[in-house]
């Protein structure tokens, strides 16, 4: 367990950060920025960077794959041949400073440095496989709707053995049914992102207070929201993201509903500041702790799974045990997520 995440460090998002190798012949007037953050996925990632070279678009877009292990370097020893051969358009960099939101940082801020003519940067991460179509359906939804930050589903994929029903759990169900305007984002491993947000946001974009809880993705999508950007859905933009044995097990789900709770009230604490803000926040905690058994039972007897109607409750602790600044660190070791 952490304490509660330290205000934003004043690091430069380019710090540790080492360019590999970039594909011969890569333009500067690339629109489209693909960030892909990898951390000892080697397999994986071929698997993402496949589903991104079969793309059928022809909007102009290129790869920036960020390895996040500074020592082994998997990610970079499979696929800098792709780069190297002009098989995948783009660059490959490697982020020292590890975590999740260092490794998006550097490539919001490669995109940026490299790109003049940047219009949109897309994320999707190293576990999963982006739909042929994802590219052209994200950028038109955010064209379409007048969005500056468009989600779309991540489509779970259990792993044989596990338990399928649990595409139903709210950790892994898409937050919105249908495509249009919503009112926020939740995730980032598959987003749209206007190069006009990125800039507005500055550097970092992600506070790496997060890098080993999660979240920061979510705090991201509340200053947005506070700026008054618009937020867009489009279900039509799916990936279909891994999910090992381990994800299916009571103790990762626990820890990861817990954790949901726990960043909604932290993130809270930020945007309320003070004595009579916090005030509000814990009101609102214990509110929360108090209608989570009701809300619980009718959760596990539509779905006719304990597990899963576990969730309010869950979330409503984490909330809770956050504020006496008690919050998992899933994150911190990768092998076990």
């Amino acid at each position: 367990m952490t304490h509660e995440p330290a205000a934003l460090p004043a690091l430069s998002s380019a710090s540790g950060v080492v360019v590999e190798t970039v594909s011969p012949g890569l333009r500067d007037d690339v629109e489209i920025a693909v960030i892909l953050p990898t951390f000892r996925r080697p397999e994986a990632v071929l698997r993402t960077l496949a589903s991104l070279a079969a793309q059928t678009t022809a909007r102009r877009f290129a790869v920036i794959l960020v390895e996040n292990d500074g020592e082994a370097r998997a990610g970079v020893a499979v696929a800098r041949g792709l780069f190297e051969s002009g098989a995948m358009s783009g660059l490959i960099l490697t982020q020292h400073e590890r975590g999740n939101c260092s490794a998006y940082n550097a490539g919001f801020a490669m995109a940026r440095q490299r790109f003049a003519a940047l219009r949109f940067a897309l994320v999707i991460d190293d576990d999963e496989e982006a739909a042929p179509g994802w590219i052209d359906a994200l950028v038109g939804a955010a064209e379409r709707l007048g969005a500056d930050l468009v989600g779309g589903p991540q489509v779970p994929v259990f792993a044989a053995g596990s338990q399928a029903f649990l595409a139903h759990h709210p950790v892994f169900r898409p937050p919105y049914p249908a495509t249009g305007r919503v009112p926020i984002l939740y995730s980032s491993g598959n987003v749209c992102i206007r190069a006009s947000v990125l800039a507005a946001v500055g550097d970092p974009v992600l506070d790496t207070a997060f890098n080993f809880i999660g979240g920061g993705d979510s705090d991201f999508y509340a200053r947005c929201r506070a700026r008054g950007f618009a937020f867009g859905w489009c279900a039509e933009a799916v990936v279909h993201e891994t999910m090992p044995a381990r994800r299916t097990e009571f103790s990762w789900l626990n820890a990861r509903s817990l954790r949901n709770g726990a960043i909604s009230s932290l993130i809270e604490h930020r945007a309320r500041r003070g004595i009579t803000g916090r005030a509000r926040t814990l009101a609102k905690s214990l509110a929360l702790l108090a209608a989570a058994p009701p809300r619980s039972l009718l959760l596990g007897l539509r779905t006719r799974s304990a597990v899963i109607g576990l969730y309010p409750m869950q979330v409503a602790l984490g909330r809770f045990q956050a504020e006496f600044g008690l919050v998992g660190e899933q994150y911190r070791n990768a092998e076990s997520n």
